[in-house]
């Protein structure tokens, strides 16, 4: 079951609640019985690995380097190891 943080509109209490999903969310504070809103909190999306585009998480026009994006390496198409040869 997951847990669900709550906010009164009233003191601002903060308080979690342990809930099934189809439970009807909590309506009253248990400090001041004030009115209670559900918290929501973003869940954060990282673009990693290949397949993405280059703009894809990038901000207006700052460069990769700006960004701390490193380029992978060339594979070389022989299949030698470097060093070989």
């Amino acid at each position: 079951m997951p847990v669900y943080e709550y906010e009164c509109d009233s003191c601002q209490f903060r308080f979690e609640k342990k809930q099934g999903f189809h439970d009807k969310p909590v309506a009253t504070c248990p400090r001041c019985q004030g009115r209670v809103h559900r918290v929501l909190h973003p869940a954060p999306v990282i673009f990693k690995g290949e397949g993405f585009y280059v703009t894809d998480n990038r901000k207006g026009g700052d460069t990769e380097s700006e960004q701390g994006v490193e380029k992978m390496p060339e594979k070389s198409s022989a299949g030698e190891e470097p060093g070989e040869g």
